[in-house]
């Protein structure tokens, strides 16, 4: 059962699984709006993403996502689509508890060609394979932990993979 006033679902995992992408397929097949978190921080700030990791660091920016994340679960009713490291914050964690949380898992091979380069993303500096492999290995437990679903992305297109979600969900599992 979602919270009241809560998001009708929750979208976590690595960068290159998806979310932003079958967040908006979702939100467009049930009429709802979709918000993604690193896109609100965006626009608080007035900068991107990795104009924040250069200019105030890693940790001022997971300060200001777990203050994203929480004003979202709190005030936003659609699909919400969570930057992947926010599960890293322990409050995040609990405030997800009693959510409808779906984890999308994507493997190395089919993150690192969505990734590409890696351009844009902060945490990708320097050799993009071995640093997705690495976050891989140790954010696919905490997903793991936080979600009641996991759905699997390699090779399959995000219409796929939100009609899987949308399955899950309206079933009620």
């Amino acid at each position: 059962m979602t919270p009241a006033g809560g998001p009708r679902v929750v979208l976590v995992g690595p960068m290159g699984a998806g979310k932003t992408t079958v967040a908006g397929l979702l939100g467009d097949a049930w009429g709802v709006p979709v918000r993604d978190t690193d896109t609100d921080i965006e626009a608080a700030e007035g900068r991107s993403i990795s104009d924040i990791f250069v200019d105030d660091g890693e940790d001022h920016f997971r300060v200001l996502e777990a203050a994203a994340v929480a004003e979202a679960l709190a005030d936003h009713d659609g699909v919400l689509a969570l930057g992947g490291g926010a599960v890293l914050d322990e409050r995040t964690r609990r405030l997800l508890a009693g959510h409808r949380v779906v984890f999308l898992r994507v493997g190395l091979s089919d993150a690192v060609k969505r990734v590409g380069l890696g351009v844009g993303r902060p945490l990708l500096l320097g050799n993009v394979r071995s640093r997705i492999k690495g976050l891989l290995d140790e954010r696919t437990p905490v997903y793991e932990a936080v979600a009641r679903h996991v759905v699997d992305t390699d090779g399959r297109t995000p219409e796929e993979v939100a009609a899987d979600v949308r399955r899950l969900l309206e079933e009620g599992a």
